[in-house]
């Protein structure tokens, strides 16, 4: 346990510091977009060409693997809506609830910290669940919370969602690091040394973003008078950080049972993305759609604040029994 908190302890540190630079107003709010800009369009999608470059494309594509995942998202998604449907929560407000339960922040932390904890094999796992999240569970929810106007712009969002995936560097990263990678073709050194420098930059600076928008998110939030009540809050937090993983584990262990090619190795990267806190990009998404943003945040700050403990002591669990 104590080897795996060494190993999950900096990376929740620096969700800590960038919460804190923004909360003291270190960090202006102003900036946190130009932060997250960087993020997302350099050094994380070198990052992630890296690890489609080194990953052989049928695990990147694996159907097992991605059937498993999905499975369990799409049971998580229609679970959440089902039970936090209410007069006091809508349609469109239980499908971005049912978002953050389904939609862990594999990109921005998953990937280095699972990487960390199991080595580079397990990236091929990590981005494979981030190109089904990007392309499916985010699409899907996003159609749901429209589909409470019609079903026409219900069919309309999910198309539209569709398109914001495709436009969205990340996807495109790993699919030239695929590329790059099945042909064996050698970058010219200096141009590799750039995409090896942008690349280490994208954890840290990752996650630090990730503090500075909840902060954020939180200040706004207050300023405007939304205040979600906890068990608004909590039992969506708890289906992210608790049955998303058990539900993971259980489909992938049938599955492999079934003899379905899942590795031990790559279950237990499937199931510590599962136990990942919500993805921040929900928040915004959220606001884009016209969805009670402060819910949705609290529920990412909740499920954030959580993790340390709950993903800490099941990869603690899962690794001592590998």
């Amino acid at each position: 346990m104590l080897a795996v908190l060494a190993t999950t302890f900096p990376f929740f540190a620096l969700v800590l510091c960038g919460w804190l630079a923004a909360q003291r107003g270190l960090l202006p709010d102003s900036a946190i977009p130009g932060l997250n800009g960087f993020v997302l369009f350099f050094a994380l999608p070198c990052l992630l060409f890296r690890f489609g470059r080194d990953t052989p494309l049928w695990e990147l594509l694996n159907p097992a693997l991605l059937g498993v995942y999905l499975a369990a998202a799409l049971l998580i998604v229609f679970f959440t809506v089902a039970t936090t449907l209410s007069a006091r929560v809508g349609m469109k407000d239980a499908a971005f609830g049912a978002l953050v339960a389904a939609f862990p922040n594999s990109g921005f932390m998953g990937v280095p910290l699972i990487v960390a904890l199991l080595g580079p094999a397990a990236a091929g796992p990590v981005v494979s669940t981030l190109l089904a999240d990007l392309f499916v569970t985010s699409s899907l929810c996003i159609a749901l919370a429209q589909a409470g106007t019609s079903s026409v712009a219900g069919r309309a969002a999910f198309v539209q969602a569709l398109r914001a995936a495709g436009a969205n560097p990340l996807p495109w990263a790993i699919a030239l690091g695929a590329v790059v990678g099945a042909s064996g073709l050698a970058l010219p050194v200096p141009l590799s040394k750039t995409i090896a420098m942008l690349g280490d930059a994208a954890s840290p600076v990752a996650l630090f973003s990730i503090g500075a928008v909840l902060s954020r998110s939180g200040r706004a939030n207050r300023r405007a008078g939304r205040v979600t009540p906890p068990r608004l809050v909590l039992p969506v937090a708890a289906i992210k950080l608790l049955l998303h993983p058990a539900l993971v584990f259980a489909l992938g262990a049938a599955a492999r049972g079934l003899g379905a090619p899942l590795s031990g190795a790559q279950l237990t990267a499937l199931t510590l993305v599962a136990a990942l806190p919500s993805a921040s990009n929900v928040s915004l998404l959220a606001e884009r759609y016209g969805a009670d943003n402060g819910r949705v945040a609290r529920i990412i700050l909740a499920s954030t604040a959580l993790a340390f403990l709950t993903f800490s002591g099941l990869a603690a669990a899962l690794i001592g029994a590998g």
